[in-house]
């Protein structure tokens, strides 16, 4: 009986003792939407989330933490005392303003999340028309076409590394930029990449200005362009 419960004993020691190890070295990848501190204290909310063999044990037969704009995250044990979080955010290229929230979408018009916060490098879209919105369904819109315009010209944006604070589209499907403040008029789509391209070589020159920047006569086959700039009064 005494050699069986110090073999209890021992193995409730050596339990308490492996329940112990905590997770202090976290890598994260995959993540651009958070820091890498907000993704670790998403995942890890308090000191017990970070016990290694909770970890292995959640990750393999228990559920994720839900984290607004992120599909899934993938928790890879590296040792003791390390782990990598692999972050699979969802796919957004923009948000409209719905009933006092954001509701944000993606390339396909899906509204994948809806929140009270801005995410910062995510543009506001202004100038649609649309009815009663779904979470997870398609953005009701007139016509569809305009999330392949949208997904083109943040695209296009992201490419020249320009970030914008919204895209208002009118009744032509023409888009208009606001830039802090500087306001672009871009006119019809024809020619999208070489007028974002012309902004990008302007836009050191408009530092620290305001006004209106008119990209809609871009003409590809002009070789000294000129464009105007309206300054607010």
């Amino acid at each position: 009986m005494v050699i069986l419960l110090a073999a209890v004993f021992l193995l409730l020691v050596v339990i308490a003792g492996v329940c112990s190890i905590r997770i202090r070295e976290i890598r994260v990848t995959g993540n651009e939407k958070y820091t890498d501190e907000q993704v670790a204290d998403l995942v890890f909310p308090d000191n017990t989330s970070r016990s290694t063999v909770l970890c292995y044990l959640r990750e393999h037969f228990g559920k994720h933490e839900e984290i607004p704009f992120v599909e899934d995250y993938k928790l890879v044990i590296k040792g003791l005392n390390r782990a990598e979080i692999i972050v699979y955010e969802k796919s957004v290229v923009g948000y409209v303003s719905y009933m006092s929230s954001y509701m944000y979408f993606d390339k396909d018009g899906i509204i994948v999340e809806s929140s009270s916060q801005k995410l910062p490098g995510i543009p506001w879209i202004t100038g649609l028309k649309f009815g009663h919105i779904v979470l997870y369904q398609k953005l009701p819109v007139e016509s569809e076409r305009v999330f392949e315009e949208i997904l083109n010209l943040t695209q296009i944006l992201s490419i020249y590394d320009l970030s914008v604070d919204k895209i208002q589209y009118n009744t032509l499907g023409e888009a208009t930029l606001y830039m802090g403040e500087i306001e672009v008029i871009l006119g019809s789509n024809e020619g999208l990449n070489g007028k974002i391209a012309e902004l990008g070589d302007m836009l050191p020159q408009l530092e620290g200005k305001s006004g209106t920047l008119y990209l809609d006569n871009y003409d590809e086959t002009r070789t000294n362009p000129m464009y105007t700039f309206k300054p607010k009064d």
